[in-house]
């Protein structure tokens, strides 16, 4: 009687907020998702990333697609209401493409973070990434430090 679209996703409590994680896809220990798509990894903030970040507002890029790329390369930047980061490639490979939409008006990470907020897609192996039970206990560990981190703002 069920099909794909009754398949729950995992839920994480970040305070009162519950943050929903699709079975359907990967993670990266950076927080975000990856959705292999024809040999090619696609990668988004998870919820977790989204609601840390909240209003996501300006996203550049600092290298082209093209770029071949190790783990933990600095791919570009984003600035939202909480916070400045640098972006990291989640993965060694070659970078595809950047989702050129989000330049203009990154709102989709925030309202449609595991659809039309992807980020970029990156050629690779994903060996390192983690499984959605994977990425839940990744998450509980680091859970803590980042409620001392952010002082209670979860609540707001």
């Amino acid at each position: 009687m069920s099909d794909d679209s009754d398949i729950q996703p995992l839920v994480f409590m970040m305070g009162n907020f519950a943050a929903e994680f699709p079975i359907d896809r990967q993670y990266a220990k950076n927080h975000m998702w990856a959705e292999a798509r024809d040999g090619v990894w696609r990668f988004g903030f998870s919820a977790y990333a989204v609601r840390l970040l909240q209003d996501v507002y300006f996203l550049d890029w600092s290298v082209d697609a093209g770029t071949t790329l190790r783990e933990k390369h600095e791919i570009g930047s984003i600035e939202s209401k909480k916070a400045e980061s640098s972006l990291y490639a989640p993965i060694a490979g070659r970078l595809v493409r950047f989702n050129e939409e989000l330049l203009s008006d990154p709102s989709a990470i925030n309202l449609d973070k595991y659809g039309a907020g992807w980020i970029f897609e990156i050629e690779g192996s994903g060996e390192s990434l983690l499984s959605p039970q994977g990425y839940m206990e990744h998450l509980a560990g680091v859970w803590e430090v980042t409620q001392r981190t952010i002082k209670g703002q979860m609540n707001e």
